[in-house]
């Protein structure tokens, strides 16, 4: 499986929104639960949402609730984390991550795949 984050890096000011879209090719995207992380400057790299292989469970960390919803489309092969009310705290790079196991993990260690990153800027 290979993974990318394409589309939707940027800057935006201060409640915008963003939306990342994670497109994997060499398997079918259904196999693996994804997960977006996070690596702002300076920072340890976080993971900020989760999807089941389904789509039927998601995890959200508490700096992003409310505010990120991630989504999946496996006849597509992507996945999306739409973004809202953006913060300045928000300014990363953005990484898509596939693991084999097909329910939520925030432990980075069990992602076997990530995609190269986009980065997204949150101006004040």
């Amino acid at each position: 499986l290979r993974s990318s984050c394409r589309r939707g890096g940027g800057l935006v000011h201060t409640g915008g929104s963003l939306r990342l879209s994670c497109v994997a090719s060499g398997s079918p995207l259904d196999y693996y639960a994804i997960g977006w992380f996070r690596q702002a400057p300076g920072k340890e790299r976080e993971e900020v949402s989760c999807i089941s292989s389904s789509g039927g469970s998601t995890f959200h960390a508490d700096s992003v609730k409310g505010r990120f919803t991630i989504s999946r489309d496996n006849a597509k092969n992507t996945a999306h984390l739409q973004m809202n009310s953006l913060e300045p705290d928000d300014t990363a790079v953005y990484y898509c991550a596939a693991t084999t196991l097909v329910y939520c993990v925030v432990e980075e260690h069990k992602y076997d795949f990530w995609g190269k990153g986009t980065l997204v800027t949150v101006s004040s």
